[in-house]
């Protein structure tokens, strides 16, 4: 067989049945929220402050053979924040930070999922928080492990864009505008 007729054959392969090496992607669709995780880290007086969410709820719908159709939601209950201290955790109950009376959840719903290669994408969507409403994108990346996904990323809040930290908290100095927020997201293989 020469190699002008192998290729030909292996291409028809691929344009009928998909690539040989996997025609078909991985889909994960349930979360293991005991296995994921939400965190975050900010400036406080020069200072690195890390903290975490311990309630949310995680939707997901993603197939690594089109992750462009891939759709993901994630509500946070604010009153889960943890910073290390009580005293902080019941401050940022209040209406100068999250308003939790008004608004007790945060919720995060993505519009877009762009392939960056190599298990990277960029996933951009609506976050909503305090009543407002803002486009925000994160970089992630999923790593697959013996029937598991994890898919991890992060993005930069600005803590303004929401009225985080109002009054006397406005001054970036002392708290920054930039919140870095990361996450950890495990889903099995379906």
């Amino acid at each position: 067989m020469n190699d002008r007729f192998a290729q030909s054959i292996a291409l028809a392969a691929v344009l009928t049945v998909g690539p040989l090496t996997g025609a078909h992607g991985v889909e994960y669709t349930q979360v293991n929220a005991a296995a994921s995780q939400i965190s975050f880290t900010y400036g406080q007086m020069g200072a690195r402050v890390y903290g975490t969410f311990g309630t949310f709820e995680a939707a997901l719908d993603f197939d690594s053979a089109n992750p462009t159709a891939a759709h993901a939601t994630l509500t946070i209950e604010l009153n889960s924040i943890d910073v290390g201290s009580s005293d902080s955790n019941s401050e940022l109950q209040k209406p100068a930070w999250f308003n939790t009376a008004v608004y007790p959840v945060a919720r995060f719903e993505s519009t877009r999922v762009t392939a960056l290669g190599n298990n990277r994408y960029a996933v951009t969507g609506k976050l909503t928080l305090k009543g407002m409403t803002r486009v925000v994108r994160a970089q992630v990346t999923l790593k697959p492990q013996n029937g598991i996904g994890v898919f991890k990323g992060e993005f930069i809040l600005k803590r303004a864009d929401f009225k985080v930290g109002e009054g006397e908290w406005a001054d970036f100095g002392v708290i920054s505008n930039d919140i870095n927020i990361m996450f950890r997201v495990v889903a099995p293989e379906r």
